[in-house]
C-alpha cells in the first residue's frame, strides 16, 4: 500500500506541473502550436533518461524512490517519458527493427485511438 501511495503523491505533483507548464507556454507562446505538451514529452524523457541513468550507476537505491520520481512524478508529468524510456531499452539492446516499430506504432495506434475516441463520443451523444 505504500508503493501506491508514492506512486499516487508523485503523479499528483507531476501532472500539477504539466498542467502549470502548459499554462506558462500557452500565455508565452499563444495557442498555435502545443509547446506545452511538447516541452512536457521532451524534458520528461530527458528527466527520465537523466533519472535511470543515475539510479543504474547507484548501487541500493530503494525501491520507494524509483516508484517516486519514475513511475509517479515523471509518469504524472507525462507518460511519453515511459515510452521513451522502452524505445531506447529496446535500441540499445540491438533490437532497432522492434525499437522502431514500437515507435511508430505507439504514435500511430494512439493518434487513431484519439480521433476513434472523439468520433465514438460524438456520435453516441
Amino acid at each position: 500500500m505504500t508503493h501506491l501511495l508514492l506512486i499516487a503523491l508523485g503523479g499528483a505533483l507531476g501532472a500539477s506541473l504539466r498542467h502549470l507548464s502548459g499554462l506558462a507556454l500557452l500565455r508565452l507562446l499563444g495557442p498555435a502550436f502545443p509547446w506545452g505538451t511538447l516541452f512536457v514529452n521532451v524534458i520528461g524523457s530527458l528527466a527520465m533518461g537523466l533519472l535511470i541513468g543515475w539510479l543504474v550507476k547507484r548501487t541500493g537505491t530503494s525501491t520507494e524512490i524509483k516508484l517516486f520520481l519514475a513511475t509517479g512524478l515523471l509518469g504524472g508529468f507525462t507518460t511519453f517519458s515511459a515510452f521513451s524510456l522502452d524505445a531506447a531499452n529496446l535500441w540499445e539492446r540491438g533490437e532497432l527493427s522492434l525499437a522502431f516499430g514500437y515507435v511508430v506504432s505507439s504514435v500511430l495506434f494512439s493518434i487513431i485511438a484519439i480521433f476513434a475516441g472523439l468520433w465514438l463520443s460524438r456520435t453516441l451523444a
